[in-house]
């Protein structure tokens, strides 16, 4: 289940941030977090599972359309459908916005949304 970002998770969403390619850098993942606690436009998403949090997306919310920035599950926790399942509940939550991807997260968002379409497509 998504729940949004609070400060008190801050170390958690680091964690999981430092996971991303261009997140491994302390000095990167701050100036990360300091962008989704001050700037409204980005909002950040920890993916809870029974008590543990092992999974994040971070969007920037546009006009019409949702970018999501940053996406990431914990490596144990990898190959079960968690970032999809995200994506999902992402669009659920955000109905008048389209979701569309920065090209950091573009090939496994596209995978989501062609997915959705082919499921939702009638036999």
């Amino acid at each position: 289940m998504l729940n949004r970002y609070k400060k008190a998770y801050e170390k958690i969403a680091m964690g999981l941030l430092s996971f991303m390619p261009d997140e491994k850098d302390l000095k990167v993942l701050q100036k990360t977090i300091q962008k989704y606690d001050s700037e409204t436009a980005w909002e950040l998403y920890l993916y809870k599972q029974e008590d543990d949090y092992i999974g994040l997306i971070g969007v920037e919310k546009l006009e019409s359309e949702l970018i999501v920035r940053h996406i990431s599950v914990d490596p144990s926790h990898r190959g079960e459908g968690l970032g999809k399942q995200m994506v999902q509940e992402l669009a659920e939550l955000n109905k008048a916005y389209d979701i569309k991807a920065c090209q950091l997260t573009e090939p496994f968002i596209e995978k989501c949304l062609n997915e959705k379409k082919e499921a939702d497509m009638p036999i």
